[in-house]
């Protein structure tokens, strides 16, 4: 068992004073939230320095809003990473000082990670194990832990995008997989092969945001009627005939999330994966989470919310019958996005979200 509890107030500290300015604040009145920074102040504080921009990237993916990650969770002494990647978030943390345990559904990600940090491994400053972040309780090493930090990487890695047999893009000739790990149960194929019209519809509209999902629904099951879909160039060519010759990158790129999304079971995951990762925070602990999509953030929006108001109760309800008490405090009152300088270096970080949410002590 992994005995990483702090028992201070603050369970991370911050000697360089990176997040002195966001202090705790006590919480008055009945749903009022606690804010105590604006969020362009902590966008500015945690703005990197274009000579550290790309410092943690490697063959296998460019992590995003590194510097912002080290102003929330640098000075833990113990972090969750749970969704590591190639390891460049955590690689960072461990320079800082932070003890990180990782853990990622693709072993190809854990394998890359845990070469990374080899000398980190050896001396117990890192370790990883294959799981799923919503399924902590499946991972026999970390029964009972609790972290002072824990970050929350969504999305997928560059590796798994630019390597075609791994199925995320719409490159000629790629497969339709999507998988993110060994455990997911039906390729972006099958999916597409053998949902209902009516299914389809929802994730082209809930997860893609596409006014026409009807209609691209429609086309996918006319054409699989003739010939199931197998690469990517199936799936290209009905969203073109949907949404006409205008269609471009963006368009594919965002049904190309949608069906990806599907597939893993996503947004269902993050929603029973929060309240589980913030009872593993100690008292004063961070949970620190990076969105891509829409559906995304608002989920982590709501959960933070709901975590950090002193009543749940509906408002005319006469009598409290809720846990009467806060279970903790939003430290962002709007998402925190990239800097410019780094997403002119690493375009995918244009659509990242970092919300920041700390628990009671």
């Amino acid at each position: 068992m992994i005995q990483w509890r702090a028992g201070s107030r603050d369970s991370c500290s911050h000697p360089t004073g990176r997040l002195s300015r966001i202090s705790t604040h006590h919480f008055r009145g009945r749903d009022k939230l606690a804010h105590p920074l604006s969020t362009d102040s902590v966008r500015s504080s945690m703005s990197p320095p274009s000579e550290s921009i790309g410092r943690w990237d490697s063959a296998y993916h460019s992590p995003v809003m590194v510097e912002a990650v080290l102003t929330a969770l640098g000075g833990c002494r113990s972090v969750l990473d749970c969704t590591l990647g190639g390891g460049g978030h955590s690689a960072a943390l461990v320079a800082a000082g932070s003890r990180v345990v990782g853990i990622d559904r693709d072993p190809e990600a854990l394998q890359s990670a845990l070469d990374r940090l080899a000398e980190a491994s050896r001396e117990g400053r890192f370790s990883a194990h294959l799981g799923n972040y919503a399924r902590l309780d499946l991972i026999d090493e970390l029964e009972g832990a609790r972290f002072d930090g824990i970050l929350l990487d969504l999305g997928i890695s560059s590796h798994q995008i630019d390597v075609p047999e791994r199925g995320f893009t719409f490159r000629i000739g790629a497969p339709l997989d999507m998988r993110m790990g060994e455990d997911v149960p039906w390729t972006a194929a099958e999916l597409l092969n053998s949902l209902s019209e009516a299914d389809l519809t929802d994730i082209f509209r809930e997860y893609g945001d596409e006014r026409r999902a009807g209609r691209l629904a429609r086309e996918v099951v006319r054409r699989r009627e003739k010939r199931p879909f197998v690469i990517a160039d199936d799936l290209v060519d009905a969203i073109r005939a949907v949404l006409g010759a205008a269609a471009g990158p963006g368009d594919f790129a965002r049904l190309f999330q949608a069906v990806r999304i599907a597939v893993n079971d996503e947004l269902t995951g993050l929603a029973e994966a929060l309240p589980a990762l913030r009872d593993r925070l100690t008292p004063g602990g961070t949970l620190a989470v990076i969105a891509y999509h829409s559906g995304e953030d608002r989920l982590v929006k709501r959960a933070f919310r709901e975590w950090s108001a002193v009543c749940t109760c509906p408002p005319r309800q006469p009598v409290c019958t809720c846990r009467g008490r806060a279970l903790g405090e939003t430290l962002t009152r709007r998402p925190i996005g990239a800097d410019e300088s780094e997403i002119l270096q690493n375009p995918r970080a244009r659509s990242a979200h970092l919300r920041l949410w700390r628990s009671a002590e």
